[in-house]
């Protein structure tokens, strides 16, 4: 087993050295004002910042911290590394549990993230269902949420098991989303969500 867990932290700190050097790189080239830069599975994404996506963003983290306190852990495209292929993930909002602290390298944790949520861009939404998903359900993030509003519908990911998420449930723009079940332990009202 020490083998294998060697083996496991060798790769960990080979790709956080690679998205280090990349995320270096990346730091250094003019990246337009209202660009998130992401790293997906080693391919760096860009995508423009709307003002529907941010509307969404702020409801979000407004209905967090109004549950948390103004207080809480709550982030908005603050890189994470998480696991599996090279990803150096930005979420749009992510809780952190009380007392998560950085690690020896000044990141957050992956362990440490409760919730995520994604607001669909549409030149990267197959990111969002797709290697994201499967790196957050990796992580046992316990509850993730992808809002859409090309679709007008959110999506809430739960109980994570063996890389995907053993329940999911759709709701429309304009009905509340029950997360009292979780340990977010909130319902969270989508009825002034803009759509696109």
């Amino acid at each position: 087993m020490t083998v294998l867990a060697d083996r496991i932290a060798m790769a960990e700190s080979d790709n956080t050295r690679q998205l280090d050097e990349m995320f270096e790189r990346l730091e250094k080239m003019p990246v337009p004002e209202g660009y998130k830069v992401e790293i997906v599975e080693g391919t760096v994404y860009m995508s423009p910042q709307r003002d529907v996506h941010w509307e969404t963003i702020r409801m979000i983290i407004w209905a967090l911290e109004d549950r948390f306190g103004r207080r809480s852990k709550v982030f908005s495209d603050v890189r994470i590394d998480f696991p599996d292929r090279m990803n150096g993930l930005a979420p749009d909002v992510a809780k952190l549990r009380e007392g998560a602290e950085k690690d020896s390298e000044g990141r957050w944790r992956p362990e440490d993230v409760e919730f995520i949520a994604e607001v669909i861009s549409k030149d990267t939404a197959k990111n969002d269902y797709g290697p994201k998903k499967t790196a957050y359900a990796l992580a046992e993030v316990p509850v993730y949420l992808i809002a859409d509003p090309y679709a007008g519908k959110c999506r809430l990911f739960t109980q994570p098991k063996d890389g995907d998420y053993v329940s999911e449930l759709s709701v429309a723009f304009g009905a509340d989303i029950d997360m009292t079940t979780t340990l977010l332990g909130l319902t969270l009202k989508t009825d002034e969500f803009p759509r696109d």
